[in-house]
């Protein structure tokens, strides 16, 4: 199980969409050449993704060749989304496949700890109220473990620069990780997977800012400077260039980057462990093959392969690679030398163009079903003897022995049906399997802790002799499409439950105390038969369906055809919440998960089996606003939520942002962020204002203080000046600063209770000043911080009003918060009277 491990960690920058085949040039085999013969491990800690510096990734790993892994301790569950509707779980699924792909650019491997980002939080303290500390440590020990880093590098400071709770806690628990990790008596349940490691020295990533003016440069300095702005010819990039790629794959953090070229320097304050002598921070560190009892001369072969290797015909080096790797095979077991065997097979394949491919013809099957697989494979290089001995597709579901010589350059395929097995294991992210808590993912198998993705299910193993040499190779299984306007379309292949099932919505607002529910289920094969039901397990709910029937019973012949079915859930008379619950009957299974596709153009698509729920809560909510347009920003659910609260919701664009159009609308929304990230908004600003003076509503929700593609002061009417000021505890109390304001008391009269029950946050990017013609009839704040006013401002403006708020309606809303709705709705009820 630890070759399986340290094989996944080595070939995910290699295979991490589980799809279409690398392809790599004669430079990129060269440098791989010389970075077999570099021992040297690096590992980078930081808290969420887009923490880590890919400017000195890409240069320990692109110049120095060091094997560099940057451990994220959370996925970035709690973040804010710039390019759609995810939010925490679903965000944090995006957010892994984004890093993934950064790494795939600059060189990097990536692991992960079972830490849930539960949003911003302001203090190491609040941090591990959420986060259980023994948990994560023991996760940080794992990776030092894994990676026997010679050099540990954190991107944050231990004290006295606190930005982010999670960033100093990264920090804190890196640095008892690095005494932890060498002693066999701690954790010791791990070392079935890896032996204890101690680190050499252990770095703080620093940067000027931190110091000040005070930077302690000069001869008693204890700051390591390093000049990364190499340029690498064998890539025609510098790394500053590489560095931008891989940051510009965090788009859903709108992180895209200019590339830069020439001098750049890095800072890294030595923290412990063995000092450097000079500026070489692996200084006094063997980095060569010498290290490894034995090993001495595979370093010689290794060199001399580098000072023959010719890039026109790179299969020259085959028989001297395949003399290195069995050299490194019969040296002790041992991390390098398990490494650079799996690391050599890889050089080897691409000195022989050995494609190989797994394709299923559907992407999807489920257990039981039959899958046609075609499988492709061909040796683009002459000189070389190449023989397929074996073919495996896992687990057990084909085997067979060959010896089948292939042919210079001809293409070789078989085609070949496997059946699922009954209890296969169904494609979603291994650390959603299990319910969570806000701070923590629960992770029952050991081995699976910290891999970035699920490893596939269903895999192919290859088998060869080159010059009589056996080989083997592993490649997932994968589906692949043409299509006209972009060619090859690849998506993993994905074993999937035979059903699933969801409920329309995933809130339901109850003002009465009878509602009909609607529950979808969609066939995951062809010929289902079955039965739904949906469960209400709170005290006084009940769920029946709406004809008598229950549960309903359903038949749908071909995958992917959906029937949707209703039931009536009954409240009690009194406020109360319940999580309903569905599930369907197939073949006397019972299946309980909804199907969330995740797909975007720069990441593989992903799927994603959550539990089929929605959140029911009975309460008191009037609404006074009938037709609402919505203007979506960065992407959110609250038009939904509105349509919910029973307004005629239409969705805006551009074209639509003229005050003659706009008046038929009681109210404006903006959506979040949508100032940062929407450019013609600005060119309409003067007619949404318009729209207010002659008597609208216009609610414009959070945009961060920074990249406003408008001018700040034309955001509103009356000066108004944001900040990144927020209350990110979401139990914080909240004063009624004006009890009488309509805000809180037309048409819901809101108390201290509407403030129960929030999640994540209260708000966040307050307005730090603002004119006098508005009004702030709310204050909050963190433990120990001074009273925020400015998350929520209203101003009349001619005949109407406009609304500025930093309140997290976007989180609260989907999550059906009592008290947000009703906020919300006084907020778009302003200045109209109540519905006769």
């Amino acid at each position: 199980m630890k070759n399986l491990i340290l094989l996944l960690i080595c070939l995910f920058p290699l295979f991490l969409v589980a799809q279409k085949p690398a392809t790599t040039t004669s430079a990129d085999i060269q440098l791989a050449i010389k970075k077999l013969n570099v021992l040297g491990s690096v590992l980078y800690v930081a808290a969420h993704p887009d923490d880590e510096n890919t400017r000195l990734i890409s240069y320990l790993a692109n110049v120095k060749l060091y094997d560099v892994t940057y451990l994220s301790l959370t996925r970035g569950d709690g973040g804010q989304n710039l390019i759609g509707p995810e939010i925490r779980e679903l965000m944090g699924v995006l957010r892994t496949e984004e890093l993934l792909m950064a790494r795939s650019v600059d060189g990097g491997h990536q692991l992960f700890s079972r830490a849930n980002d539960f949003g911003y939080s302001k203090t190491v303290e609040e941090t591990l109220n959420f986060w259980n500390k023994d948990e994560v440590l023991q996760d940080v020990v794992l990776a030092y473990r894994k990676t026997c880093p010679d050099v540990v590098i954190h991107r944050f400071p231990t004290k006295n620069y606190i930005t982010h709770g999670h960033h100093t806690t990264s920090a804190i628990l890196s640095t008892e990780a690095f005494e932890l990790s060498g002693r066999s008596d701690i954790y010791p349940e791990q070392l079935s997977m890896a032996k204890p490691w101690q680190a050499k020295r252990q770095f703080f990533n620093s940067f000027p800012s931190y110091y000040g003016d005070k930077m302690p440069l000069g001869e008693n300095k204890i700051i390591w400077t390093l000049d990364v702005g190499s340029w690498i010819p064998l890539k025609g990039k510098s790394v500053g260039e590489i560095a931008a790629e891989s940051r510009s794959k965090h788009r859903c953090q709108g992180f895209g980057m200019l590339g830069s070229r020439g001098s750049s320097t890095e800072y890294l304050d030595f923290i412990q462990g063995d000092m450097p002598a000079d500026q070489d921070i692996f200084q006094g560190i063997n980095t060569s093959w010498s290290r490894v009892e034995g090993g001495k001369p595979v370093g010689e072969l290794l060199t001399r392969i580098e000072k023959e290797y010719r890039g026109d015909d790179p299969a020259a080096s085959v028989p001297s690679l395949l003399s290195a790797m069995q050299m490194i095979k019969a040296l002790p077991p041992g991390y390098w030398r398990d490494k650079k065997l799996q690391d050599i097979k890889e050089v080897i394949r691409d000195c022989l163009g050995l494609y190989l491919e797994a394709t299923a013809d559907q992407p999807t099957a489920t257990p039981g079903e039959q899958v046609k697989l075609r499988l492709e494979c061909i040796s683009r290089a002459a000189g070389v003897e190449v023989v397929l001995s074996g073919l495996s597709v896992m687990p057990g579901l084909f085997d067979t022995i060959a010896a089948m010589p292939l042919e210079t350059n001809k293409d070789w395929a078989l085609k070949k049906t496997i059946q699922i097995p009954e209890n296969a294991t169904f494609t979603s992210p291994y650390w959603l399997r299990e319910p969570a808590t806000l701070g923590m993912y629960r992770v029952d198998d050991q081995h699976l802790r910290g891999l970035p993705e699920t490893p596939r299910y269903t895999n192919v193993r290859w088998s060869f002799t080159v010059n009589g040499k056996p080989l083997e190779f592993e490649t997932d299984v994968a589906w692949k499409s043409g299509e006209a306007a972009v060619g090859e379309v690849w998506r993993p292949f994905e074993v999937l439950p035979p059903v699933y099932v969801e409920f329309t919505e995933s809130n339901y607002l109850f003002k009465e105390n009878r509602q009909i529910v609607e529950v979808r289920v969609t066939a995951g094969k062809d010929n289902l038969k079955g039965n739904v039901r949906v469960k209400a397990p709170a005290e006084g709910w009940v769920a029946t369906s709406e004809d008598g029937e229950y549960p309903q019973a359903f038949t749908l012949n071909k995958k992917g055809e959906e029937k949707t079915f209703r039931f009536m859930v009954q409240a009690p008379e009194n406020s109360s919440e319940c999580t309903l619950a569905a599930d369907v009957e197939v073949e006397g299974k019972r299946y309980s998960n909804r199907l969330v596709t995740i797909k975007y153009d720069h990441i593989p698509q992903q799927s994603v089996l959550l539990p089929a729920s929605a959140h029911a809560v009975r309460f008191d909510l009037k609404v006074n606003a009938r037709k609402v347009g919505y203007y979506m920003g960065a992407g959110d659910d609250v038009p939904k939520a509105i349509t919910q609260m029973g307004c005629d919701v239409s969705l805006l664009h551009d074209e639509d942002l003229n005050a003659s159009s706009l008046k038929r609308f009681d109210a404006v929304v903006i959506g979040v962020r949508a100032y940062n990230t929407k450019e013609g908004l600005s060119f309409h600003q003067s007619q949404l204002l318009e729209y207010v003076k002659q008597g609208g509503t216009l609610i414009i929700q959070y945009n961060t203080d920074h990249a406003l593609q408008i001018e700040e002061e034309n955001l509103a009417p009356f000066s108004l000046k944001l900040s990144n000021k927020r209350v990110t505890d979401e139990t914080a109390a909240v004063s009624l600063l004006l009890p009488e304001h309509p805000a809180l008391n037309s048409p819901n009269k809101l108390t201290d209770r509407d403030f129960d029950s929030w999640v994540q946050e209260r708000g966040l990017y307050f307005p730090e000043s603002w004119d006098k013609d508005f009004e702030a009839p709310l204050s909050m704040h963190d433990k120990g911080e001074d009273p925020l006013h400015g998350s929520l401002l209203i101003a009349q403006y001619g005949k109407g009003h406009y609304v500025y708020t930093g309140l997290s309606f976007f989180r609260e809303l989907p999550a059906g918060v009592p008290g947000a709705f009703r906020l919300f709705a006084n907020l778009l009820s302003l200045g109209k009277s109540e519905k006769p």
